[in-house]
Order: C-alpha cells, then structure tokens, then sequence
C-alpha cells in the first residue's frame, strides 16, 4: 500500500478513536468531569536527541480518586529522520519516568519506553509503562497506542486531534476485576505567543468499559503552557 494510502487508513483510523471517544455519552452510565492542566518544558539535548519535561495539575472528584499532581520527563533519540521526498517515515525511540501523587498521599512511580513514528502531519506513539502503586502486590504493565493528525492554520496556530487506546497487560492485584482498556480521544488548539512559549487548550474524552458494571465517561478540558529552553 503506497503512503496516500497509508494515510488515508490513518485517517480512518483517527476518526474512528475519536468517533468512538466522542459518541460514546449513549454508552457510559456514569459520567464525571474533571480539569487538567500542563506545563510543558523542551529542550534539545544533541543534535538527535530532545528532552520533554512536563508537570500537570489533575482536578477529579473524589470518587475518581481525587485531585491529582504529576511529573514526567521523556528522552527520545532520532535513529531515523523523516525524509518525504523519499518516502520515509521518522522513527524516534527513547523512554523516561513519572511520579504520580494523588490527594491523601497515595504515590504512583511510572517509567516508560516508547517509539515515535512521524510523516507529514500525521504520527504515531507506542508507549509501554511500568507502574508502582504504593501497598500493591505487583507492578502494574500498560500499553498505550496514540495516533494523531496535525493541522497548521498559518505559521503560529495548530490542531492536534488525536485518539488513544490504553490497555493493561497486568493488573496491579493478582485477582482484579479493575478495567482492563481505555480509550481517548482529544482535541488541542494551540498558538504560538513567541519564539519560546505556547499556549492552548483543548478538551478529552476518556471512555472506560467495564464488565458488570456501568462504563465510564470523564469529559477533561485542558489548559497547556509549553515552553522551549
């Protein structure tokens, strides 16, 4: 299959995360909304090599486990950069870690590795994360999977729309009945104020199914302070 059709199934495939994530309020039974918002730090570290730092602020209700305050830092590496006129794609690997502190002093520390594959307007993310839970039996291991399109409207405002889905290979207790899969989908309106700083806004949809109970619907509006060092 040729790269317009590679895109074309991109495409399709995008719309049918976000489809899914943003028609999904006919499906889920319980439905809460929450606030997240990021400060986002970049930087390069060698000519091949990036640095990511961000740090979030996660308002949800109690019975969503709380408000919620995050750091994360990702390094990736270019081992193969995109090139169109070639027809190829941009491969990027790298990894990082988190710490997730959660209202009552409950800690989560999550490292992570993922490969990054970009063409054009559209990419890619495969993440793979290791989380441990204070006062679980065992780690928890999750894989994501993100697909995202970018549209540019001149040379200082962009939309991101992209859709995720999020499984988990092993629960954090041996016998859980917790809910294996998520799904997202999210939209982002970001503009550039000046050569180092950012700002945007979006909103996310976050659909959890769960067998023998009701599905779960959060809406999260968003609020994202990038800024390049």
């Amino acid at each position: 299959m040729g790269w317009s059709g590679t895109q074309n199934a991109a495409y399709a495939a995008l719309g049918l995360c976000a489809g899914a994530g943003l028609a999904t309020p006919a499906l889920a039974q319980e439905e809460d909304t929450q606030f997240w918002v990021y400060t986002v730090g970049k930087t390069d570290l060698g000519k091949d090599t990036s640095l990511t730092v961000d740090f979030t602020a996660r308002w949800r209700e109690e019975r969503r486990g709380d408000e919620q305050q995050t750091a994360r830092f990702t390094i990736l590496h270019d081992v193969a950069p995109e090139n169109k006129s070639a027809a190829k794609i941009g491969v990027r690997i790298g990894g990082g870690g988190g710490v997730f502190e959660t209202e009552g002093g409950r800690t989560e520390l999550r490292p992570h590795q993922e490969i990054d594959l970009s063409y054009g307007r559209v990419s890619a993310r495969t993440r793979i994360e290791q989380r441990f839970f204070d006062g679980a039996e065992r780690m928890e291991l999750r894989v994501r999977q993100l697909v995202r399109y970018t549209q540019p409207f001149g040379d200082d405002v962009k939309l991101a729309v992209d859709g995720e889905y999020l499984g988990l290979a092993q629960t954090r207790e041996r016998d859980s009945s917790r809910a294996r899969n998520q799904w997202r989908a999210r939209a982002i309106l970001s503009a550039k104020v000046s050569d180092r700083l950012s700002l945007g806004g979006g909103y996310m949809a976050i659909y959890t199914p769960r067998e023998g109970r009701p599905d779960r619907l959060a809406h999260v509006p968003e609020a994202y302070i990038t800024v390049r060092f």
